[in-house]
């Protein structure tokens, strides 16, 4: 089932409309289209999924989204409000939080205190608060052990925990995780898999996952996207009717493969046309 066209009924807090977006960088016989036109709808608390070749502009939409860049054409709205548009500035803010491949964690600080940080460095909470409630939400996670701990003191899935625990910290409207878990080993992968999905439903929010594994995406999401090669449009928008939690027994079943096969197809036919064309590599 794809997405409805409008945002009309799509409504709550983490409700996302991406309504048109293009993006080109560059004027003149240089310009490169990246995003054409792309147009989604995001119901609040869904897990999406974003799939497509290198350089089909999936993380190019994610920044726009995130406030790290703007669009040259469309639109984007959080819960009706418009965060994304041509001519405004990128405003990044604290209702849209991103996790990233590379860690962000402040080495000098422990745990808790690299949790607790956002909130007190705006102004929301007192230090003390903060902490405070910083320790109940490591404790609600299951990451009590790890408070007083560096980063540099623990795994890297550790370390990806205590990043998403310190976006979910800030109460996002939006959680995007791009490409979060691509250096992993594929138990450290499947682990995180798991972490995410408990924390996703101890805390449900809004989530945009941007990555290559086509497997990750089906286990983990309400819907996969798959963006065609430059310039990135959405080709194919796929509801992952599957029961939960998706374990070995339901990526072994008839459905999940037909759901591989449908996506791969549209990526592989992407991916073909991207080298065809001799694409290089653009976010």
């Amino acid at each position: 089932m794809n997405a409805p066209a409008t945002d009309t009924a799509v409504t709550g807090r983490g409700a996302v409309f991406i309504d048109g977006v293009s993006k080109t960088y560059g004027s003149g016989p240089g310009a490169v289209e990246a995003l054409s036109a792309c147009t989604l709808a995001i119901e609040p608390g869904q897990f999406v999924a974003i799939v497509g070749p290198s350089g089909c502009g999936k993380s190019t939409l994610i920044n726009i989204l995130a406030g790290f860049d703007q669009p040259t054409d469309g639109s984007i709205r959080i819960d009706g409000r418009v965060v994304a548009r041509p001519g405004d500035p990128p405003r990044p803010g604290p209702d849209r939080l991103v996790v990233f491949q590379h860690g962000a964690l402040f080495p000098w600080m422990t745990v808790l205190d690299n949790v607790a940080y956002g909130p007190s460095r705006q102004g929301r909470l007192s230090r003390a608060e903060a902490r405070r409630e910083a320790s109940a939400l490591l404790q609600r996670l299951g990451l009590s052990p790890l408070a007083d701990r560096y980063p540099a003191q623990i795994s890297s899935g550790g370390q990806r925990r205590v990043e998403i625990a310190r976006a979910l910290m800030n109460d996002p409207a939006v959680l995007i995780l791009d490409e979060p878990f691509r250096a992993m080993d594929s138990l450290t992968k499947q682990r995180m898999h798991a972490t995410v999905l408990e924390m996703h439903a101890l805390i449900p929010k809004t989530v945009l996952f941007v990555t290559h594994d086509l497997d990750e995406a089906l286990l983990l999401s309400d819907r996969v996207v798959v963006m065609t090669t430059r310039p990135g449009r959405i080709k194919l928008d796929v509801a992952v009717d599957l029961p939960r939690p998706r374990g070995v027994e339901v990526a072994a079943g008839e459905a999940f493969l037909a759901l591989k096969r449908r996506t791969h197809e549209a990526v592989y036919e992407e991916a073909r046309r991207a080298f065809e064309a001799g694409e290089r590599e653009l976010a």
